[in-house]
């Protein structure tokens, strides 16, 4: 489910580590106090605990919010620890994510913006 999750509009991870004994409430107040962001929006906001085998989502469905819990049997989630921060991702960051790999490919093609053809 978590793999080909398509509903959210936008997706965010919180970058660094996360206490995963937060449940919704817990998470929800994350997103609000530290990110400065709307947890009741179309937004699947995933947070990694220090293992990295597992994460949790928060998404709000309109009248409740969805926890959704993964662990991997093999391997780990490659995870930004760098900061504190929420990082907004694109939908090929997120399948990049759920298939371990890390999101930002530097070998990746990034795509053209603002070049004009003379």
């Amino acid at each position: 489910m978590l793999n080909d999750f398509a509903g959210a509009d936008f997706i965010y991870i919180a970058c660094g580590y996360t206490d995963l004994r937060c449940g919704i409430d817990g998470l929800a107040s994350i997103v609000q106090q530290r990110f400065q962001l709307d947890p009741f929006t179309n937004t699947l906001f995933l947070f990694c605990g220090r293992r990295c085998d597992r994460i949790k989502a928060l998404y709000w469905e309109g009248n409740g919010f969805v926890l959704l819990y993964k662990r991997l049997e093999n391997g780990r989630f490659q995870w930004p620890r760098s900061a504190a921060e929420a990082k907004a991702l694109t939908p090929q960051q997120y399948r990049w994510l759920m298939e371990g790999l890390n999101v930002e490919q530097p070998k990746a093609h990034r795509p053209a913006v603002g070049l004009s053809i003379v």
